[in-house]
């Protein structure tokens, strides 16, 4: 890729160099061109004035002496003839010459001399510029100059060389400017496609490459080592989408294969109840506390593995009948569920100012699993005497139930992180598992909203659940 760029530079500021080179190579050549069209016309003008007084005066001696001065002086040919085409004058004019002789005719017709040709290094080395003598009207005679090119042609040749050394300097400093921005350019892109195959080669191989649609072969275009990162990322991506499968797999494999063992613990622990010894209860209320509280762990961890699953995040998979309900009548479902358990902590429990329907793009048994986790939390750490607030807010696309109390709350620090696997806030009373939150906040994801936590003022904890609206809503 990098070769294609610096072609690519390279050939545009040639392109651009030529643009500029080019125009003012023609300007001055022929701005030269011209200066010496000038000079000598005005000299054979001089020449045809001496030409038509001396035919007036019948004399042509001073117009010879002239004429031979002019051919000793500038090395250049002069001739001069009358009417009739005989010669008046000659400064070493070859009168056999073609070129001289259509010139000498040209101007005795007084036809309107033809536009010089412009002059090149590698030109014509002589040039002829040919006046009539005599007024339009009555035509005298002629004058023929056989003007040499060769200064103007050395002018030329040596501002041409200075604009082709001023144009290959201005593309050495484009090429080292091409040079440079190139490896500016592509010195990340190289790191990239380093890194992702270093981080690629880490990874397992994924084990079936056919169950996941990245794995799919696709063709990118482009040059190779943009080909090369694509498929560098496409290969991570399919390593890193296997391998948290793989994880994932593992957990719930986990937690399903030691609820068996739990569960048969419970039994025999539940058999031996009436034959504990009255020395020995505490060690088995311990002992069964220990097992219900691993029992729920395990639970958490298998609904936390299913609400991480691509298929939670595919709403199209799911019924419509089973993709939306009315978040009012659910929560107050769930204030009938929990009101008991919150007077038997002694707390209160209301159902906040809500609005008369608000339709949500979630299952009802869904946002129920999600209202339980914040009530639970609430029962459980806010604190005999506080109050918890439910509430429904509906906008336009969104709905938003907020479960808030008065309890202690958390520290400030620990807001942000109380959405995380297994993180217990340092106020929190013994128990739990530190999933609840973190299941909530994989649901309400999983169906394209959000959990946020803040803290209320002056002291409380709310938790805010964000859904998207049903179509009625």
């Amino acid at each position: 890729m990098r070769r294609r760029l610096l072609i690519a530079l390279t050939v545009f500021a040639a392109i651009a160099v030529l643009a500029f080179a080019v125009p003012l190579s023609l300007t001055v050549a022929t701005s030269r061109t011209q200066q010496l069209v000038l000079a000598r016309s005005g000299d054979a003008d001089r020449f045809a004035n001496l030409a038509a007084a001396a035919s007036t005066a019948g004399d042509s001696r001073a117009l010879s002496d002239e004429v031979g001065r002019y051919h000793e002086l500038y090395g250049e040919n002069v001739l001069v003839v009358d009417a009739k085409g005989a010669t008046t004058a000659n400064g070493g004019a070859n009168m056999d010459d073609p070129g001289i002789g259509a010139a000498v005719a040209a101007a005795r017709r007084n036809q309107r001399p033809h536009a010089a040709d412009q002059l090149t290094p590698w030109g014509a080395r002589t040039m002829l510029i040919a006046r009539p003598v005599g007024t339009g009207v009555q035509v005298n005679g002629a004058v023929v100059i056989e003007a040499s090119t060769a200064r103007a042609r050395a002018d030329i040749a040596r501002t041409w060389a200075l604009i082709v050394l001023g144009g290959a300097v201005a593309m050495a400093l484009f090429t080292l400017l091409a040079l440079t921005l190139s490896r500016w350019v592509l010195r990340p892109l190289a790191a990239l496609s380093h890194a992702v195959a270093d981080l690629t080669a880490t990874l397992p191989k994924p084990r079936v490459a056919a169950a996941h649609p990245v794995s799919i072969a696709r063709h990118h275009g482009g040059p190779p080592e943009m080909r090369a990162v694509a498929e560098s990322f496409d290969a991570m991506a399919l390593a890193v989408a296997d391998s948290v499968d793989a994880q994932r797999q593992l957990v719930a494999d986990t937690a399903h294969a030691m609820r068996n063992p739990l569960a048969a613990l419970t039994i025999r622990l539940d058999s031996l109840e009436h034959a504990v010894p009255g020395n020995a209860a505490n060690t088995f209320r311990s002992a069964s506390t220990e097992v219900e509280r691993l029992t729920a762990l395990l639970d958490g961890l298998l609904a936390l593995a299913s609400a991480e699953t691509p298929a939670a995040f595919d709403l199209t998979e799911l019924d419509e009948v089973d993709n939306h309900c009315d978040a009012v009548q659910v929560v107050a479902d769930r204030f009938d569920a929990w009101h008991s358990a919150y007077e038997a902590a002694g707390q209160e429990l209301r159902i906040g100012t809500s609005a008369e329907h608000a339709d949500v793009a979630v299952s009802a048994d869904v946002l129920a699993q999600i209202l339980d986790v914040p009530l639970s939390n609430s029962c459980r750490y806010a604190g005999s005497g506080t109050r918890t607030m439910v509430s429904v807010r509906t906008e336009p696309g969104w709905v938003t139930l907020t479960v808030h109390d008065d309890g202690t709350g958390v520290p400030a620090d620990e807001i942000d992180r109380l959405t995380t696997r297994f993180f217990r806030g340092s106020t929190a009373i013994s128990g739990g598992s530190g999933l609840g939150l973190p299941i909530a906040a994989a649901l309400a994801q999983a169906r394209g909203g959000t959990l946020t936590v803040a803290s209320m003022n002056p002291h409380g904890l709310a938790v805010h659940i964000k859904l998207p609206a049903g179509e009625s809503a």
